[in-house]
């Protein structure tokens, strides 16, 4: 065991210098493909080597992290040194939303979508502040470990599985869905199929060394995310204006962005309706549903298990706090870099595609139009002939692409921005690579976090107390491959766009995990029964509100006697329900406005994405209320709550997992 310590306190010695070296080999990589371009090497391949080669790096790291030690497997053996803490959880932060589904929000809600950038970046405050060094403090493996200590009984143990599962099921089902759009790009795949390959590349990482191996992963896995991020809009940054700094020019695009507009206008190029001005605040969203976003966004960030795992790897409660900071600092940098990343791309859809005539289109385009993500003149734009076709259909047509005849995914805007430039492949390639980087991170992380928990939460602590290590450990792996598998099988259903999906995780674990947390650590009164009531009370509200006005929108006519949807930002009726539900798709007779986020606004006008500020609420009032009429807890529970409060001293659980 000494040796195995010593070897280990050298592994976390030389951290820097590993991944110096792997920084510089991964530069020397795309340098190297960048030559091979050059020569004539086909695009094709520099996908294939792209992918392959980044997949391979994270398998051998995977590989290399196995272990069979519990506490290795479930908490990387809490010595995660702050700074690299600090990156892996980056990593896991920047998920397929934000990094593929963020730029292209902006990009088509423009101000409105600057809510996403906030309520993701504050949530780390609020994690800072309120949960996470309280519950490195605690010492347990899981959120459901602490749920369970703090309020007595494998009941609410249980609750909080339903929750943690409810919310990343829901979160790496995106995750999977992203990896399934980049692999069929690049690596020219049949959308499933190319889930099904993400859904590989996920397992390898985290299946044999659990967090440990998810951890050193992803910490890879930031390296090539932010490279990847970052490189494109400083090219086009130096490019346009002449300085590599993105994040200062982004003023001069928004003013090049603001005249373009107004010169499609007047050319014709653009119509009123069609065009939604980059600054103009609550047109997508109302300024309910913004703040609402931002709110849930930040507290969702707060309660999502498998970020508040992360803050039980560090040494020590001082290195949680510190883990935070650092977490915010890795996070800033692509965040602080998202909405100009969207106008960037905007500024290049304005300038090289509106006004191009219809059958000069680049081939790239045809690509993105076979997957049905992007459309021109109504129809996939999967051919020269298709795209000529539909427009030639349009009465009146002047034969070039106007705004009002360009549709493209918002999950697609980041990957083809590389393309829209003319840019050389290799970035579409580096691109890519990023994409795939978040899209795994993210998984691993959610994956460990659903399957920890029901083969620690479910099956030891309450089938089989008993069970020696090598049976948790193999339980452990059996139902990551099993969850992983749910989640590839629904992502090829392709059931909604990233970021909404997201959103949905974020409301639910605010509503089911958030008030039960917060008042289990701050409030000594609060009760075993008050836990139980509340997550079911908050939890049950905001999942009813997201199913039905998601998959039952009708309900409404009939029990709450709506007759009409509401414009969010006019009030004018949108649509006839009654009328709508008469016919064939009834979903999709809903109005999508300009953007997928903006429809299915629910009986009070609220984005089911917010439906977390209907639940939250609720959770902490009956907590409060049932915990001041059922019996105080224990004075021993009570001194506890105390000590984990206290920035030194023992870790409670150290010794009893």
């Amino acid at each position: 065991m000494a040796t195995q310590s010593a070897a280990s306190s050298d592994f976390i010695k030389n951290l820097g210098r590993m991944y110096g070296m792997y920084t510089g080999g991964f530069l020397a990589f795309v340098i190297f493909l960048a030559i091979l371009e050059q020569v004539g090497v086909p695009n094709r391949i520099l996908g294939y080597l792209f992918v392959f080669f980044t997949l391979a790096v994270y398998a051998i790291i995977g590989i290399a992290s196995r272990t069979a030690q519990v506490s290795e497997y479930y908490v990387a053996g809490r010595r995660v040194p702050a700074f690299y803490n600090g990156m892996a959880t980056g990593a896991d932060w920047m998920s397929a939303a934000s990094f593929v589904g963020m730029a292209g929000t902006l990009f088509l809600a423009g101000y409105d979508g600057i809510a996403w950038v906030l309520g993701w970046t504050g949530g780390y405050v609020l994690v800072s502040i309120l949960v996470g060094p309280y519950l490195r403090k605690f010492g347990a493996y899981t959120v459901p470990d602490f749920m369970a200590f703090r309020f007595g009984g494998n009941f609410t143990r249980f609750l909080a599985v339903i929750v943690l599962v409810a919310c990343s099921f829901t979160y790496v089902t995106a995750q999977v869905y992203g990896t399934g759009i980049i692999a069929s790009r690049f690596l020219g795949m049949d959308f499933t199929i190319a889930v099904y390959v993400g859904l590989a590349g996920i397992l390898v990482c985290s299946m044999l060394g659990g967090m440990r191996a998810v951890t050193w992963t992803q910490i890879a896995q930031y390296i090539v995310l932010i490279v990847a991020y970052l490189t494109p809009i400083v090219i086009l940054s130096t490019k346009k204006y002449g300085f590599p700094v993105p994040e200062l020019t982004y003023g001069q695009a928004i003013a090049d962005i603001t005249a373009r507009e107004q010169e499609m206008l007047k050319t014709g190029l653009a119509t009123a309706a069609a065009l939604k001005p980059h600054i103009e605040p609550f047109v997508t969203y109302t300024p309910l549903n913004f703040f609402g976003i931002i709110f849930c966004m930040m507290v969702g960030t707060a309660s999502l298990p498998h970020i508040l795992m992360r803050y039980f790897t560090t040494p020590s409660v001082r290195e949680a706090r510190q883990s935070v900071a650092w977490s915010l600092f890795f996070i800033f940098l692509l965040y602080f870099s998202a909405p100009a990343y969207a106008a960037f791309s905007k500024l290049e859809v304005y300038t090289n595609i509106i006004g191009s005539n219809v059958n000069a289109i680049k081939p790239w385009l045809f690509t993105w139009g076979e997957l049905g993500l992007i459309k021109i003149c109504g129809q996939n734009a999967a051919s020269l002939d298709a795209v000529a076709a539909a427009c030639k259909a349009v009465a009146g047509h002047p034969g070039v692409v106007r705004l009002q005849d360009f549709v493209i995914n918002t999950d697609v805007i980041v990957l083809s921005t590389p393309e829209i430039a003319g840019l050389p492949y290799v970035i579409s390639g580096l691109v890519a690579a990023g994409g795939l980087a978040a899209a795994l991170s993210t998984a691993d992380g959610l994956l460990l976090a659903i399957a920890n928990a029901l083969s620690h939460d479910i099956y030891y602590k309450m089938l089989d107390p008993n069970a020696p290590t090598v049976r948790r450990l193999l339980v452990a792996r059996i139902l990551l491959v099993v969850v992983a598998v749910g989640a590839a099988y629904t992502a090829s259903t392709k059931p909604s766009d990233i970021l909404a999906m997201v959103g949905w995780a974020f409301s639910l674990a605010m509503a089911g995990n958030f008030p039960a947390l917060v008042m289990g650590i701050w409030w000594k009164r609060a009760t075993s029964a008050g836990a139980v009531f509340g997550i079911i009370a908050g939890f049950g509200l905001c999942l009813f509100y997201l199913v039905v006005t998601r998959y039952f929108p009708g309900m409404g006519v009939k029990y709450f006697g709506m007759t009409s949807l509401l414009n969010p930002v006019t009030g004018a009726p949108l649509v006839d329900i009654a009328k709508a539900m008469a016919l064939p798709n009834a979903m999709d007779s809903f109005p999508t406005l300009a953007h997928p986020l903006a429809n299915k606004v629910g009986w009070f006008n609220l984005n089911n994405i917010n439906c977390g500020l209907l639940g939250m609420p609720l959770g902490f009032l009956v907590i409060y209320v049932v915990s001041l009429i059922t019996r105080e807890p224990s004075a021993e529970m009570q001194a506890y709550i105390d000590e984990i409060r206290k920035p030194r001293g023992k870790t409670i659980l150290e010794e009893k997992i």
